[in-house]
């Protein structure tokens, strides 16, 4: 028996098992999870390419940080987007490449839980959208900044409306479901960037 790390970064071991006499056993991806040893799903492990999938792995998630960073960012300054009118906007923009790039990650971060959707633009002042979704918001978002002082320190602190989600994406069948409660940011039961 070899027990092995084939990735340094990885807490994951490689359990191979040779026989002397007989064909060799399937090889197995072993972790030790609370003080005991694992066996892990290895089909989900890269056979091929590992370091380039890994490389596109952190690439597409840097991409899903920029673009919530953007929304984030974007709304605190009085701007609210549309999946569409957002890819248009930030092409080839903060390295986010083109607009079909874009609006492939804001579908799969839709799908995963970390966008949803405010379908009523006019509680910003906002006109009327005729997106099948909305208008995209993620989690502890603001709708511009109302400066408000702080009488005992003197602090100016700037945080607008709240933007709370109507709408969120189904992630089995991709249609527009209500959100049953907008202040409860409700998560996936597996959630990945």
């Amino acid at each position: 028996m070899i027990l092995h790390r084939p990735d340094d970064d990885s807490t994951a071991r490689r359990l191979e098992i040779e026989l002397r006499n007989g064909p060799a056993l399937e090889a197995k991806l072993v972790d030790k999870i609370g003080g005991a040893w694992v066996e892990l799903n290895a089909r989900h492990e890269r056979l091929v390419r590992q370091e380039v999938g890994a490389r596109l792995d952190a690439e597409r998630d840097r991409k899903a940080e920029v673009i919530l960073d953007l929304l984030y960012e974007e709304a605190a300054e009085g701007r609210l987007y549309t999946s569409t009118q957002f890819a248009s906007n930030f092409e080839n923009r903060a390295g986010l490449g083109s607009q079909h790039t874009i609006q492939d990650r804001l579908n799969v971060l839709a799908t995963k839980g970390f966008i949803k959707y405010q379908r009523n633009g006019a509680l910003y002042g906002l006109p009327l959208v005729r997106s099948r979704f909305g208008y995209m918001c993620v989690e502890g978002m603001r709708f511009g900044r109302v400066e408000q002082v702080d009488p005992e320190t003197g602090e100016i602190t700037g945080q607008g409306l709240a933007v709370l989600p109507s709408h969120y994406r189904c992630a089995s069948s991709g249609a527009a479901l209500e959100v049953e409660n907008p202040s409860v940011w409700v998560w996936p039961e597996v959630v990945d960037v």
